[in-house]
């Protein structure tokens, strides 16, 4: 007794002929199916380079397309034949050209004669398992599929649309339950047999003729009609990404093949020339009899598939990036946002970085340049300071900047006369705290020595630009640490506030700030806002600002003595 192989080949003919040969050397006779769309002189020339195999035989050509009949089809074809040729052959193991045996081929035949009734297919209902991916589930059975979902994607979704909005239900042959599964499958001649001779095949076939991806539903229904021990599992490993595509093994995947133990892989690819060297050889022999067990390899596979599609945290990749909200955090590290702080207090920046040790920048967004600290033009990972680069794509732009810094915080001024397109990442980014004193901006324009029509409009632009940031900035759904204070508020108490912020950047922790930042003068501040109020422009967001506020820290006035009696 031994194990007949059906192989349906596609791309790859020379792997195939390589693989086949390694089959008949165990005494496993091959019968071949050739896609049809594989033109005839290449056809040929594979078929002369195996015509001298006595166990290796050609069945009918199919053309086969993947979600089509066609790949049923061949895997009929070529199973009766092998049945009909071979009669030692006792299971049936369905492979493709691409599949790799991983195990010396004798363990594979000492394994099913020791198991001769079992047939080997995953066979699941629809509703106990999620395997299909952005496709359909229990209306691939009780819909029509006439079209190719890949060379005819319109009329297949168009059609699928018309049968459900008429409510078309196709009938289920009576006695069968639908079942899926993958499509690699080993039955024994017993039950592979009794699915080909059934009396009711032409009744099946037509039914899943039209049934969308049949190659997983044909076999793995009708195996339950007639078999009487199924183990639902593939002896083959095959593994798929979250889209549902087969993952391919390249030839860094020795290790990983080796320690699933099982027989048979897919999909290896056709220049992973260490892995044909590795698998076809006699020192096969020396490895371990045990059970398949790709179970032993899933948590790599589950991992790879979260760095797909999770990715680290603030790192971003190219398949990721059409892709709303599938970053793993907007970005790796905390960082810090000064709004109308360097407008407010001088040097405040040199005076920021010797409080915190923190890397203290001007403002990254400015029109003009980059204002890297420092003055560098140049900062990690090439990131230069010209605005023009930084504005085709401002969003990277921060999130390189973080992601290279890593390890280092980074803080940096922002203001409506920046690129506000970030302004929406602030808010919505955990990493991010954001300090905003409003109505600042008008401390420049107030110092500037410029014509007060041109000063109006200005004040009135950035009005608007700073309102709209703090709307964002107060939005329900900010996940940012965001602390606002109007200009009036903030200067009655400045110390607070600014102690408040140096403990949460917590890069020196416990310090007590001993030296305060200078603040510029502000004297006639208020008579300007109040011109711009005479003006028509009303300058709301720096609070009830007085005309002539009175000087800060005032000292109280001494108390007058009184008598006790």
């Amino acid at each position: 007794m031994t194990v007949g192989i059906v192989m349906l080949v596609h791309t790859a003919l020379n792997r195939a002929e390589q693989v086949a040969r390694h089959w008949t050397s165990s005494g496993c006779p091959v019968v071949i199916h050739v896609d049809k769309n594989v033109d005839r002189p290449t056809f040929k020339a594979f078929q002369q380079a195996l015509a001298g195999d006595p166990l290796v035989r050609f069945s009918k050509r199919h053309r086969c397309e993947w979600g089509t009949w066609g790949i049923v089809a061949a895997s009929q074809s070529a199973s009766e034949l092998i049945l009909k040729q071979f009669a030692e052959v006792s299971h049936v193991y369905l492979s493709s050209g691409s599949c790799l045996p991983l195990r010396p081929v004798q363990e594979l035949i000492d394994y099913l004669s020791e198991r001769p009734r079992t047939d080997f297919i995953e066979s699941a209902t629809t509703a106990d398992v999620p395997w299909t991916v952005g496709g359909l589930d229990q209306e691939r059975f009780t819909l029509r599929f006439p079209f190719s979902w890949k060379r005819r994607r319109r009329l297949f979704d168009g059609y699928v649309r018309i049968q459900r909005a008429i409510g078309f239900r196709r009938k289920i042959p009576t006695g069968l339950v639908p079942h899926m599964g993958s499509q690699w499958w080993c039955l024994s001649r017993q039950t592979l047999s009794a699915i080909l001779q059934d009396p009711n095949r032409e009744e099946y076939d037509r039914y899943f003729r039209r049934v969308w991806i049949p190659d997983e539903s044909y076999f793995q229904t009708l195996s339950r009609q007639y078999s009487t021990n199924i183990e639902s599992r593939s002896l083959t490993l095959s593994k798929f990404n979250f889209q549902g595509k087969p993952h391919i093994f390249y030839d860094d995947h020795l290790q990983l093949l080796r320690r699933s133990d099982c027989f048979v892989a897919r999909k290896i690819w056709s220049r992973a020339e260490r892995l044909y060297q590795a698998f076809l050889c006699d020192g096969m022999a020396a490895m371990k009899k045990t059970e398949p067990n790709p179970g032993k390899i899933d948590r790599i596979f589950a991992k790879a598939v979260e760095r797909r599609t999770r990715g680290r945290p603030g790192l971003y990749m190219q398949s990721r990036m059409p892709n709303w909200d599938w970053e793993n955090g907007l970005t790796s590290n905390p960082y810090s946002v000064f709004q109308g702080f360097t407008e407010l207090f001088e040097n405040f920046e040199p005076w920021l970085a010797k409080a915190t040790d923190t890397r203290v920048h001007g403002h990254l967004f400015a029109p003009e340049r980059v204002e890297f600290a420092n003055g560098q033009t140049l900062i990690n990972g090439a990131l230069s300071d010209s605005a023009k680069q930084r504005d085709y794509a401002p969003r990277s732009f921060l999130t390189s900047l973080i992601w290279n810094t890593r390890g280092e915080r980074q803080c940096f001024q922002f203001g409506p006369n920046d690129n506000q397109d970030v302004a929406w990442v602030f808010s919505r980014d955990p990493n991010a705290q954001v300090s905003v004193i409003s109505g600042a901006w008008a401390v420049p324009l107030f110092k500037s020595n410029r014509n007060f029509s041109d000063l109006r409009k200005d004040a009135a632009k950035f009005q608007k630009i700073e309102n709209e940031h703090l709307k964002i900035l107060r939005k329900s759904t900010a996940k940012a640490k965001v602390r606002i204070w109007t200009m009036a508020e903030f200067i009655e108490a400045p110390m607070e506030p600014i102690q408040t912020i140096v403990d949460e950047i917590g890069a020196i922790s416990g310090r007590r700030l001993t030296e305060a930042p200078t603040m510029v003068d502000l004297t006639g501040f208020g008579q300007f806002l109040q011109n711009l109020k005479n003006q028509g422009m009303h300058p709301y967001l720096m609070g009830d600002f007085p005309v002539e506020p009175g000087p800060i820290n005032q000292p109280s006035p001494p108390r007058k003595p009184y008598l006790v009696r």
